[in-house]
Order: structure tokens, then C-alpha cells, then sequence
């Protein structure tokens, strides 16, 4: 089971080159760690997989910004095209819950990926900046 997650705050909602990223990751030997980032902290060669989270955020519309958003590590079954019971194998895919805030009313709600699909981000580039982050 993997209890690691990463947590983005976005300090001006709708501004996504501003925020800070929490680490939050057990190492080897138990202990949780709590590391955190600035945008100008982040890797460059870690950069285009940051831009496929602000890519789904941005589905949210203009009506609602993300403020706070919590990225876990699933894993989901593949299944045969041809066999939709048979499954093939497994792959790492990277799930977003994101508390928002309205543009007008102020207002406060989360989303998951039950609301937006676009929240489950399976290019390996997500992945690995997940794993980048809570692996050490």
C-alpha cells in the first residue's frame, strides 16, 4: 500500500505558476517526511509532467480555481480489448482531488475524479513526478 501523496497550494487562485509542493512520503525505515517545494525549486526535467496537472486544473473552467490539490499514486488494471474480463496487466496511473474556490461567490467545493475524469493523468511523465517527489 502506498500512503504517499502530494499536495500543491496554489496561494492565488488561477495563477499556476505560483504554489508550493508538499512531499508527503514514508522512507525505509518508517519514518514520514514532509518536503517542501517552491515552483522554482522544481526540477526542469520535471517541469512538462507539473504542466500535465495544471492542464487538467485548467478543466475546471473559469467559474472555479484550484487553491489545494491532493495527487496520490493508484494503480489500475489494463484489460484485453477483446476480452473486457480478462485483464493484462497493471499500470501506475497519478489521481487528483482538488478543493476549489468560485470566482463570484466565493464558495468552496472538491472535485475528484468522479466529477472530472481528466483528474486520473496516466502519462508515465505524471508518474515519475510522483515517484520523483515521495521516493527517496
Amino acid at each position: 500500500m502506498n500512503n504517499s501523496e502530494i499536495q500543491i497550494q496554489f496561494p492565488r487562485p488561477g495563477e499556476w505558476g505560483e504554489f508550493t509542493l508538499t512531499a508527503i512520503y514514508r522512507d525505509y525505515d518508517g519514518y514520514m517526511h514532509a518536503d517542501r517545494y517552491t515552483a522554482d525549486e522544481i526540477p526542469a526535467d520535471q517541469a512538462p509532467a507539473m504542466a500535465a496537472v495544471v492542464s487538467a486544473l485548467v478543466g475546471l473552467g473559469e467559474d472555479w480555481q484550484a487553491v489545494h490539490v491532493w495527487a496520490h499514486l493508484m494503480t489500475e488494471t489494463v484489460y484485453n480489448e477483446d476480452d473486457p474480463y480478462t485483464p493484462i496487466g497493471q499500470r501506475d496511473e497519478v489521481a487528483l482531488d482538488v478543493e476549489a474556490v468560485h470566482a463570484e461567490t466565493g464558495g468552496r467545493r472538491i472535485f475528484t475524479v468522479y466529477d472530472y475524469p481528466a483528474f486520473i493523468i496516466t502519462e508515465p511523465a505524471a508518474v515519475e513526478f510522483f515517484k520523483h517527489f515521495t521516493t527517496k
